[in-house]
């Protein structure tokens, strides 16, 4: 019997070729399915086991007080629901933590009103919802959260989340440009070894609070971070960065899908009045497998890779796919700026490709539309509304999440204990393979009570 696709798709999203068995053995994945160079940060593995009990902003057992717990710690929840921040941002500054969103009941975890910015190292984060939205803010007035970013962090792993809404970038990996006197200790100085796997960016909000006006943005890779892995994500109705990867910076895109961006799509810049003083240094992106999508927003002639700035770029790219809203092919390769800044194209990969498996970019799109963002297993409505979309190629670029939905609601918590015998606490995954919440074996769509009346179901 033939497989349904979203359990096929599964199964190819966590296959990994074999490997010696020595190095096996020399140090375990963080979980079934971890790549890149930060696949083997123990996380919070083998720390205190800390319940969230509460949907509570802060105070005693909620999820910022576990996270601003110090030492080795491992986050799992007894409620499920919406935590409301009200625009306060998320901090982690404590190493060794592992957040397992995929421990919460039904309906999952869902943060809204905020963002997740991690300080530190060995961090896990899995299987949460990220919502950030204007929330109401004038238009320039301050409020510039991004969903999600590292700041001069290191061996971290974000898997299977949902980023929607951001007023800066909805994923990046950032931190300061220049620490020390020499090339290797600016890396040392910022982020780096940062995974980001089979996550959702979309809908990143355009014209909003952001002091810099339109802000539109995916992913931010700042100058000189490395080690930095993008496998299997779906960036939708960003208007650029897909992601931009600035000066000196080493990238790694594997199997992603990037649909109706508006002026670019990946993109690399090392800029002259931000490396002034600095000698430049050379940029890597290898690119294999990838597939961007135009849509309704997407500039005509959209190239799949754009060089702008003052620096070289080395390149490799292989099975890249790029076409319009109509499925004619666009370009590969395309400049926003007139300087002397080269693409050196490779000949064969810049970062490592073992452990990773790679899909033909014609079977990127099923796989990735069943698989990616948070608890595919039971989505919510907001996730299927822009998973469908990318589908059926529709969706926009907006400046407000009014335009396309609203906050989901605060309510009482669904509750169900964490039972630590079912889990393997080593990887956090499930003993039995079900997650909390899996009542349908693929994505369901959501429909209205009139829809489900004329297709004589129950409502």
């Amino acid at each position: 019997m033939r497989p349904t696709p979203w359990i096929a798709a599964l199964l190819l999203a966590f296959a990994l070729p074999s490997t010696p068995l020595a190095a096996a053995e020399a140090a375990p994945r963080a979980f079934p399915g971890a790549v890149g160079p930060a696949a083997e940060t123990p996380g919070g593995r083998g720390g205190k086991i800390l319940r969230v009990t509460t949907l509570a902003a802060d105070g005693p057992g909620s999820l910022k007080a576990a996270i601003d717990t110090p030492g080795p710690r491992i986050i799992v929840f007894e409620v499920g629901g919406v935590i409301d921040m009200g625009r306060q941002p998320i901090e982690i500054k404590h190493p060794y933590l592992t957040i397992a969103g995929q421990t919460a009941p039904g309906p999952g975890i869902t943060l809204i009103r905020t963002g997740i910015d991690v300080k530190t190292h060995d961090v896990i984060l899995r299987h949460l919802r990220v919502y950030t939205g204007v929330d109401g803010q004038p238009k320039r007035s301050g409020w510039e959260a991004d969903a999600f970013s590292t700041v001069a962090a290191h061996n971290v792993i974000v898997d299977h989340c949902t980023f929607l809404w951001a007023i800066d970038e909805n994923m990046s990996a950032s931190g300061p440009r220049f620490t020390g006197k020499s090339v290797e200790e600016w890396r040392q100085g910022t982020s780096r070894n940062i995974s980001f796997s089979n996550n959702i960016a979309a809908e990143g909000l355009a014209d909003a609070s952001h002091p810099k006006g339109e802000h539109s943005k995916g992913s931010l890779i700042h100058d000189n971070a490395t080690g930095i892995v993008f496998y299997r994500n779906i960036w939708a109705h960003n208007v650029e960065r897909a992601p931009l990867v600035k000066g000196g910076a080493q990238v790694l895109m594997i199997n992603n899908l990037i649909y109706n961006p508006k002026h670019r799509a990946v993109h690399y810049n090392l800029m002259n009045l931000e490396w002034t003083g600095h000698d430049y240094v050379t940029g890597q992106i290898t690119a294999i497998g990838n597939v961007l999508r135009g849509g309704n927003d997407t500039d005509d002639g959209l190239p799949f890779l754009m060089l702008g700035g003052d620096g070289d770029l080395d390149y490799y790219g292989k099975d890249n796919l790029a076409v319009d809203r109509h499925g004619q092919p666009l370009p590969e390769f395309g400049r926003y700026g007139e300087t002397r800044a080269e693409l050196i194209r490779a000949k064969a990969p810049l970062a490592p490709v073992e452990g990773y498996h790679i899909l033909p970019a014609r079977d990127v799109e099923t796989s990735v539309l069943a698989t990616a963002g948070a608890r595919p297993w039971a989505r919510d409505a907001e996730e299927i509304r822009v998973l469908f979309f990318v589908a059926e190629g529709r969706g926009a670029i907006i400046d407000d999440e009014r335009e396309v939905s609203v906050y989901p609601a605060v309510k009482p918590p669904v509750r169900a204990p964490f039972v630590e015998a079912e889990w393997d606490l080593a990887t956090m995954e499930p003993k039995s393979g079900r997650y909390p919440g899996q009542t349908a074996p693929m994505p369901q769509e959501h429909l209205s009570a009139r829809d489900r009346a004329s297709r004589g179901e129950a409502p």
